[in-house]
């Protein structure tokens, strides 16, 4: 199986500029779990941090070669509450919902989908052998927003803008999922939480630079070789299959993130909704109540009957 991601990169169309970067607040170590039909993988961000890097609620980071390890896939499961955005590097998973929505999601391509109100869904690889590789992402909806109707949207890996870095292309990329960078706009602009998505491919002695607002709640999680995070004597180490949060110095303005090895990672930031949350596994309300009332409206099979919204 060709498990290499075919892109077209386009040039920056404007600078990041940072004149100090956020520093690392922690690094964060993944949970070995599995999840689905014993589906295994990396919990990176977990409940414990769900204050912290409000409005992100976790982050699943998966990689294995053996089929054992991944062909169970996610038989049908609900959700409410909150969005889903999973990202594949490799492989094929079918996406099936119960508002009607189909995709096949495989190497360099993401889908997003909105569970708002309800849904039911499933995630089965649609493969036998080869590598999986890829993460699942769950960003919360503002309490307004939490039973909107649910939409899904497959975005094929050529339908994600991926910058080339430097004058000659030769200082990385960076696939931009949400949000901008270098003034390229992503595949997806979410309101509200103002979700940035970045997937930064850097060669060694490379750095790149990227803006965020003061307020937005951020961390890079690095998947490939090892980056330094920071300026001069307050640099940290981000080794790969770890993450750094950032902290949120008031007079950083951006982070700078240099490879000191050939290095994969994203860079994930988003405004914090600062609202209560009330989480029961799938589920992701503000309130016990809401919560039982999702519990009963799940058993009840009212999820199942709500037509899907349109995309963004």
């Amino acid at each position: 199986m060709d498990t290499r991601i075919a892109f077209t990169t386009v040039p920056a169309t404007a600078a990041e500029s940072v004149q100090r970067s956020r520093s690392v607040d922690r690094v964060v170590r993944g949970i070995a779990t599995s999840d689905g039909a014993g589906v295994k993988l990396t919990r990176v961000l977990t409940q414990n941090l769900q204050r912290r890097l409000d409005p992100f609620l976790m982050l699943d980071a998966f990689g294995t070669d053996s089929k054992d390890d991944y062909v169970g896939g996610f038989p049908d499961h609900p959700h409410r509450g909150f969005e889903t955005i999973t990202y594949m590097l490799a492989g094929r998973m079918r996406h099936r919902d119960s508002a009607g929505n189909e995709g096949l999601l495989q190497n360099g391509g993401a889908q997003w989908m909105v569970a708002g109100a309800g849904v039911v869904h499933s995630e089965m690889p649609e493969q036998e052998d080869g590598r999986m590789e890829g993460f699942q992402l769950w960003l919360n909806l503002p309490a307004a927003d939490k039973m909107t109707a649910p939409w899904y949207r497959d975005m094929p890996s050529a339908e994600i803008p991926t910058v080339a870095l430097g004058d000659d292309g030769s200082g990385g990329t960076v696939r931009v999922l949400a949000g901008a960078s270098h003034g390229v706009a992503g595949a997806v602009t979410r309101p509200v939480t103002e979700p940035l998505y970045l997937d930064v491919h850097l060669p060694a002695g490379q750095a790149f630079t990227q803006a965020l607002p003061a307020g937005h709640n951020a961390f890079v999680y690095v998947y490939q070789g090892e980056v330094s995070i920071g300026d001069g004597d307050d640099s940290a180490v981000v080794e790969a299959q770890r993450m750094g949060v950032l902290d949120n110095a008031g007079t950083a303005d951006g982070v700078v993130v240099r490879a000191d090895a050939d290095a994969r990672f994203l860079l994930i930031a988003g405004k914090p909704l600062n609202e209560p949350i009330a989480q029961y596994g799938p589920f992701v309300m503000n309130t016990q109540e809401q919560i039982y009332q999702t519990l009963a409206d799940f058993r009840d099979g009212r999820f199942a009957t709500i037509a899907a919204g349109s995309g963004a």
